[in-house]
């Protein structure tokens, strides 16, 4: 097998049309990232789930196309390309997507994966690109810009550093970047946000419970209508459905731990919510993508034995309703809580995010509970 590093030759692109097309798109990132000790190998099992059009409920409203690189007839590159019909209706706006790019370090195949994308999306009337979005949104998004040294946490990407100059080679510009936050546990802090915990926490109309695991798929419901509320006027925003609601709550069912899954309630209505998990690519980073014959084992070992140390807080949400002065401090009294729930269940630390780097209040709120910038991912467009 040749070097993914060997001399230019010429590039085709073609599209992922069997299933041999499609494992060979699902394990290139192996070649790609081979000898990089942060990359954390995904299960091939759930990469091969997520392009399973009758699985993914994504594919309900979205159109999917895949391709492949060849250089010298190896496999040196993929992208995908999408169509998300939810995302033109919510933002009224024509833009296309593409997602899965990985290619060895070469400007001509960067640029050749690019242009099968663009063609597809111009074909089917879009007017810009915009990427990197693995699916939907709720996907890993973006290319790691500051952080190379860490690795990922769950859904979160690790991408090359030489992505950043294809993207730029290829006539792509940023736009926007995400932040991920580094949080060594710890209790809100002393001063106004304290103030506003204790006080919350003394109101008898105000309770804090956990996600309740019998009703698992109606908390899950609760959490993304929270999110479709709280979200609704940022920068590209997609609802999530009803379908989707109900693939997250099956797959998240199994690892979730609901001492960090806090609900804040206000004379018995839902008000905010947040979703904390623990960090499953420390329990699967060892199996090298491999579930069979014995790998599941070890995950389950890892995960309800010695259980991670760490985890992501992936989504944290407060109706519109209750965001008033009579409820400041809300989302202060969630972070208390997902603390309180990190001791119980021995995690050292967190990854806060993503959060959009112009969200001024999120970002604010999430330094005040003492939690520090740690990495950067960027988001590419260009005009079609």
């Amino acid at each position: 097998m040749s070097s993914l590093s060997a001399p230019a030759a010429t590039v085709t692109v073609t599209s992922v049309e069997t299933r041999k097309d499609l494992d060979a798109f699902i394990r290139l990132p192996w070649r790609i990232y081979k000898g990089n000790r942060y990359w954390v190998p995904p299960l091939l099992f759930t990469e091969r789930q997520r392009f399973n059009q009758k699985h993914n409920p994504f594919y309900r409203h979205a159109e999917v196309q895949l391709f492949l690189a060849r250089r010298d007839g190896q496999v040196v590159g993929r992208i995908s390309a999408q169509v998300d019909q939810q995302y033109i209706d919510f933002q009224d706006e024509k833009t296309g997507f593409f997602g899965f790019l990985e290619c060895a370090d070469g400007p001509e195949i960067a640029a050749a994966l690019l242009k099968a994308a663009e063609d597809w999306l111009r074909g089917r009337g879009m007017e810009r690109i915009r990427g990197p979005i693995n699916l939907g949104k709720d996907g890993e998004i973006g290319f790691l810009a500051w952080g190379f040294d860490r690795r990922p946490l769950p859904l979160m990407p690790y991408t090359r550093e030489y992505y950043l100059g294809l993207m730029e080679s290829a006539g792509y510009v940023k736009a926007k970047d995400v932040y991920a936050w580094y949080w060594q546990r710890q209790p809100v802090p002393d001063g106004p946000p304290r103030r506003m915990v204790d006080e919350l926490r003394s109101r008898p109309d105000v309770t804090v419970r956990r996600a309740r695991m019998k009703d698992f798929e109606a908390e899950v419901r609760r959490l993304l209508e929270m999110y479709n509320d709280a979200w609704s006027h940022l920068w590209g925003h997609v609802p999530a459905t009803d379908a989707e609601a109900k693939q997250m709550a099956d797959d998240l069912r199994f690892i979730v731990d609901t001492a960090i899954i806090p609900v804040v309630e206000v004379n018995g209505v839902p008000a905010g919510m947040a979703l904390a998990l623990p960090n499953t690519n420390w329990v699967i980073r060892p199996l090298n993508g491999q579930l069979l014959p014995f790998g599941w084992l070890r995950a389950l070992w890892r995960l309800k034995v010695r259980r991670p140390k760490s985890g992501r807080l992936v989504l944290l949400g407060i109706k519109k309703e209750f965001r008033s002065r009579k409820y400041a401090g809300l989302a202060y009294l969630l972070c208390d809580e997902i603390y309180r729930g990190a001791v119980e269940r021995g995690f050292k630390w967190a990854e806060f995010g993503w959060t959009l780097e112009d969200n001024g209040l999120i970002n604010s709120l999430i330094k005040k509970v003492g939690a520090k910038h740690y990495k950067t991912y960027r988001l590419y467009e260009k005009a079609l």
